[in-house]
């Protein structure tokens, strides 16, 4: 019997079905060194792992790189965990990664440290941009489970410190999947919608170190870097620390630790106010006591004579204004005078009276009214009345005689110019 030749297509298939049923490549635990790492657009992760004599082309498609909380380099040594196949298309067998960790170190410790160096470079830790914890803040904002033994603790402090604080519980889960973006989010929002709150406590009892994860987060993190509002990371017990310890503007051991670093005892504060006002007092009157000293010491003859300087000083400054006013007033008085002349001169320059003293006179009609100063104003016959320097003469008008044509030119003349 003649065995049928098989395409390229069906070996490659043929040894498929043969590599994922045998149990060892199904179900592989695979270590070794990533060399030629390149990371798809897509979120697939294409690698090889190698030792010292051989290597093995990897894949790690999206769904599964996801979950690694670490950054992968070259040369880096891994424990990795999936299945052997092949590529039909290039009849190449590779080995499908569905889990990674660091070789000797704990992957989730591993991402600690590369976040907290990668955060450090940037200067998120550094003292110059935390903002400072107010002294008497009167509005609270706490983000943490709102069904912990944290949420309790903190409320039990604060109300026990000072109840006149003001406290918003905003509810979040604080481990698990969507924790960290909740946490973020919180921060985000009590920083845009609740303007009179003046600081922020975020944080949750203690756990181990994947139930803490959520604060050590770059989300949580970089929300806490932006926020304007001064925030008090308090997360775990005394010994844990999160990558929001590091970021936030002060860290507390323990939720309690937090709320009593919040704020103030109303009793200290009334201890304050009672030793500033003792020391007041007692500067204060110290200081009257030296100054009625001073006053007692100071000699009865010696305050007469200053407080006669002092008069007689005045007095002087007092003669000299005088003199100065008078001064003033002179001037402004001759000045008026020179206006007044002037303006005297000008109307005796068009007084009626100047030009009779002068030798001329002036001709009234018979009541008074007008003024005659043309032959053609009067008929013979008419009275007339003329007023001289010292009184009026009543005329009538006998005969009426025209002037030389020269005269009346210079009417004419006159009368354009008027």
């Amino acid at each position: 019997m003649r065995i049928r030749a098989l395409s390229v297509s069906e070996l490659n298939k043929y040894i498929k079905k043969i590599l994922s049923s045998d149990p060892i490549l199904n179900n592989i635990t695979l270590k070794g060194e990533i060399s030629n790492l390149k990371v798809h657009s897509s979120g697939h992760l294409y690698f090889s792992l190698k030792d010292d004599q051989s290597k093995i082309n990897c894949v790690m498609f999206k769904e599964s790189s996801q979950s690694i909380k670490f950054d992968l380099t070259n040369g880096m040594k891994v424990i990795t965990k999936g299945y052997v196949s092949i590529f039909e298309r290039n009849g190449q067998y590779q080995m499908y990664i569905m889990e990674m960790e660091p070789d000797g170190i704990g992957a989730l410790y591993l991402a600690f440290e590369q976040l907290k160096a990668k955060l450090e470079k940037e200067g998120l830790f550094d003292l110059v941009r935390k903002k400072k914890i107010p002294a008497f803040p009167k509005k609270i904002a706490v983000i943490t489970s709102p069904t912990g033994a944290a949420i309790r603790d903190i409320i039990s402090v604060l109300k026990r410190r000072n109840d006149a604080v003001d406290i918003l519980i905003y509810p979040v889960l604080v481990q698990g999947e969507n924790a960290s973006f909740q946490i973020a989010q919180g921060i985000e929002k009590v920083n845009s919608d609740f303007k009179n709150v003046n600081l922020i406590i975020i944080g949750r009892g203690g756990g181990s170190i994947e139930e803490l994860w959520p604060f050590n987060e770059e989300v949580v993190a970089r929300s806490i870097a932006h926020s304007k509002i001064p925030i008090i990371s308090a997360v775990g017990h005394e010994t844990d620390y999160t990558i929001s310890d590091f970021v936030a503007d002060l860290r507390a051991p323990t939720p309690s630790a937090g709320a009593e670093l919040a704020v103030p005892r109303t009793l200290d504060i009334r201890n304050s106010l009672g030793l500033f006002y003792n020391k007041m007092n007692t500067s204060l009157t110290y200081y009257i006591k030296e100054k009625r000293n001073e006053v007692e010491r100071v000699n009865e003859i010696k305050l007469l004579s200053f407080v006669q300087d002092k008069i007689n000083r005045e007095s002087q400054t007092l003669d000299l204004l005088q003199k100065d006013l008078s001064h003033h007033t002179r001037v402004k008085v001759e000045a008026y005078k020179t206006r007044l002349i002037g303006s005297m001169a000008k109307l005796e320059g068009i007084n009626p009276l100047a030009t009779i003293l002068r030798g001329y006179a002036i001709v009234f009609d018979t009541d008074r009214k007008k003024t005659i100063d043309s032959i053609q104003q009067a008929s013979e016959g008419d009275h007339i009345n003329i007023m001289l320097t010292d009184g009026v003469l009543s005329c009538k008008v006998t005969e009426k005689e025209k002037e030389d044509p020269l005269f009346e030119y210079f009417q004419k003349y006159n009368a354009k110019i008027k």
